[in-house]
């Protein structure tokens, strides 16, 4: 990278750009929620955050969140609900975006956060689903954040905790969902988007000092590749500042470069 952010700070600015004004946005814990936080304090200060514990805020938290339910996001919420209550929004059509995470996404945008192949043959469980699988399903469309490592980008995922396009085309109406799901998956090198008719990711931007090579080394299927492929804009100091503003030791972002 020419600029001196890390890897992971690149891929919470690059997401939050994903986020428009406005926007009602359910909000992943960890990464995805520090996505949001930027959003809120550069391009989208209107933009209202629901979270599965039934907060809804449109004011962000002012410190730190270690978890969705610590004591400054409940401060000055809108509302402390339910989670069926924002469970019920998202199912009347009410929530344009979802910012997930997992552990392993694959070239359809199904989630993995439950459980993988174990180093010695048996299985290691992951810690599970929380609301993903409804904001998966019930989102006008959902954007996912995950590193960019060969064991996370899968050809499959190993459990389909959170369905994205399941099979491929027509997967998701067969199944009575409604239209949405991944809209994209921004890692810590590039940005993969969807297409209606082919429905599985291609490759669509890198960010600026990396390589065809640095992402194809690092997933496990051969993508399809947008022609000619973007190449994304360098972050602003806005963004960089209102990023280590919230997490001001790289607590989520696991430190940053030099």
């Amino acid at each position: 990278m020419t600029q001196n952010v890390a890897p992971r700070e690149r891929m919470v600015l690059r997401a939050a750009r994903e986020i428009q004004e406005g926007e009602t946005v359910f909000v992943g814990t960890r990464l995805p929620l520090l996505a949001y936080l930027v959003a809120k304090r550069t391009h989208a200060p209107h933009a209202t955050a629901l979270y599965e514990n039934g907060l809804i805020r449109e004011v962000a938290a002012r410190e730190l969140l270690f978890t969705m339910g610590d004591p400054p996001n409940i401060l000055g919420a809108t509302m402390a609900s339910t989670t069926i209550d924002v469970m019920g929004m998202m199912a009347a059509g009410r929530v344009d975006l979802g910012l997930l995470g997992g552990a392993e996404v694959d070239r359809y945008g199904n989630i993995n956060s439950t459980t993988i192949p174990g180093p010695s043959g048996g299985i290691t469980r992951l810690p599970g689903s929380g609301g993903a699988p409804d904001i998966a399903s019930l989102a006008r469309r959902t954007v996912i954040l995950i590193p960019q490592e060969k064991r996370r980008l899968v050809p499959r995922v190993a459990f389909r905790t959170s369905p994205g396009r399941g099979d491929g085309v027509g997967w998701r109406a067969a199944q009575g969902l409604p239209d949405g799901g991944p809209a994209a998956i921004v890692t810590t090198h590039a940005v993969f988007r969807f297409d209606a008719t082919v429905e599985q990711a291609f490759l669509s931007e890198i960010y600026p000092g990396l390589s065809m090579d640095h992402v194809l080394m690092n997933m496990s299927w051969d993508p399809l590749i947008q022609q000619p492929i973007g190449l994304t804009p360098d972050f602003t100091a806005v963004e960089i500042g209102a990023l280590r503003a919230i997490d001001p030791e790289g607590f989520w972002t696991g430190g940053r470069s030099r």
